[in-house]
């Protein structure tokens, strides 16, 4: 059985649509130098490096090798991972799991991205197989879309519901510092947004930013030295089910999600989700996941997510308050999305989430989605299991 392992410290970007003032290198720098200035630690005290983005987008591959200036693995071992939209949370699980292995005792996790240099839909397009797999929708918006509207179909959900997800994520992150759309929307600007491909409008979707992320993992034994609030991981969880994007059914609901979250809940014990956790940072690229993958995460039974967001169940204050930092829709910075995702849960678990602190957070849960519907979790609290 591996070491127990906990996360000691993290650090972002300011995250914008396109960071013109620096390259990858520099980018990728500045997330590093904030994640030790949060644990006060230096560049010896890192044992192993994990980076990941998705360098097929921007058309640059082995990340692992020319940002070695920015990610300070100069002499130390270092592997890159590139999962589609979930590379983020990918990146936090080897993380942990090199951590856990006992051949390392730190370990720094780096995702980021420059998506103001990339062409989002034509890489997703020439990912897939040209005879086999190649999506005649084109990029990830109408895929969604299709998504959306068997959900709506099925359970009579309106396009007013799903605004709401967005009303709430724009909102929290006017509390965030680092996200990249800062400002509150109503019900009714989502709805006048442009249509992109129905139901899914322009403020229904998530931005395209340019930012990085970096989290550091330590083995108990070295953990309780770097900080005394340590947010100790309990379990994870990882489907990437699906070989082509054509083995992907359109239902209502995320089939790899449920799968994975029934997983990880029995593997810490949870069996109310919704009463026992404190805190969720969720992938959420779009408004009607916000929905849709609650129920799949065992939050409500299907078709009753609406009742939870017009409830303020899931807003700051509520029984199980959501995207904090205001989520995806405030901030995507794609390879490093999934990863500030765990960052920002575990910051609750560490109480150093500032003014969209929940206080008293004892358990939060952190998502990755991406490429063919794949879901990663990760679950973490403030005790040792």
């Amino acid at each position: 059985m591996g070491k127990r392992v906990a996360i000691v410290g993290s650090g972002q970007t300011y995250h914008k649509s396109a960071r013109l003032d620096v390259n990858g290198i520099e980018l990728i720098h500045e997330a590093v130098t904030r994640a030790l200035e949060d644990t006060q630690l230096t560049l010896k005290d890192i044992d192993a490096v994990v980076i990941g983005n998705m360098d097929h987008f921007e058309g640059i591959n082995y990340v692992d090798t020319w940002s070695v200036d920015g990610s300070g693995a100069y002499m130390k071992p270092i592997f890159k991972v590139t999962t589609g939209g979930t590379t983020g949370s990918t990146v936090a699980m080897a993380g942990y799991y090199t951590a856990a292995s006992g051949l390392f005792d730190t370990v720094l996790a780096i995702g980021w991205e420059k998506n103001s240099e990339s062409d989002t839909t034509g890489a997703i397009i020439t990912a897939f197989d040209p005879i086999w797999d190649r999506p005649a929708f084109a990029g990830a918006v109408a895929g969604l879309a299709v998504e959306a509207s068997v959900y709506m179909h099925q359970y009579g959900i309106t396009e007013e519901d799903a605004a709401r997800v967005s009303v709430r994520d724009r909102r929290h992150a006017t509390k965030n510092p680092h996200a990249h759309l800062r400002g509150e929307i109503s019900i009714e600007d989502v709805m006048k947004s442009p249509m992109l491909s129905y139901p899914v409008k322009l403020l229904d979707m998530c931005p395209r930013t340019d930012g990085a992320c970096a989290v550091i993992f330590s083995a108990e034994g070295r953990a309780e030295k770097i900080t005394d609030k340590p947010a100790w991981v309990w379990a994870t969880a990882t489907r990437h089910n699906y070989v082509y994007i054509g083995d992907w059914e359109p239902t209502a609901g995320l089939k790899t999600l449920e799968s994975a979250s029934r997983e990880v809940y029995q593997k810490v014990g949870i069996r109310e989700p919704l009463k026992e956790i404190d805190v969720m940072e969720l992938y959420l690229p779009y408004s009607f996941a916000g929905l849709s993958w609650i129920e799949s995460l065992g939050l409500c039974g299907k078709g009753q997510a609406p009742r939870l967001l017009w409830d303020g169940v899931t807003d700051m204050g509520g029984e199980l308050p959501i995207n904090l930092s205001g989520g995806v829709i405030s901030c995507n910075p794609i390879g490093a999305t999934a990863l500030i995702r765990v960052a920002e849960a575990a910051m609750h678990i560490q109480g150093k989430a500032g003014q969209r602190q929940v206080p008293d957070a004892k358990v939060a849960l952190a998502t990755g989605f991406g490429g063919c519907f794949w879901s990663d979790i990760m679950i973490m609290g403030k005790e040792k299991k």
